[in-house]
């Protein structure tokens, strides 16, 4: 036997994910329980109290205020039903394999 993976072995590795939150935010818990359903490990940074942090993530998502926002491989994708409508469409699987 070889000791080549399995194709669909060879996808199973994830894409970087980070996540921008805030405290009591229903949209980012939902969006955070898609994420773990599928597995994913995702770095989180809570800008609840840190101006300095929601600056950081309005720059990067290109103007996006509102929490949470989410990029994969640096990518944004937007927001909780961004993430969920990607998922729905089938897209969000292709995007987490890389």
């Amino acid at each position: 036997m070889s000791g080549k993976m399995p194709v669909e072995e060879q996808f199973e590795i994830m894409a970087s994910v980070v996540i921008y939150t805030r405290q009591f935010c229903g949209y980012c818990t939902r969006a955070k329980k898609l994420l773990e359903s599928k597995g994913v490990d995702f770095v989180e940074h809570d800008a609840t109290y840190d101006p300095s942090l929601r600056q950081t993530m309005i720059e990067k998502s290109n103007g996006g205020r509102t929490f949470p926002q989410i990029f994969i491989n640096d990518v944004p994708v937007g927001g909780c039903d961004d993430l969920h409508a990607l998922d729905h469409a089938g897209k969000l699987d292709e995007m987490l394999a890389a």
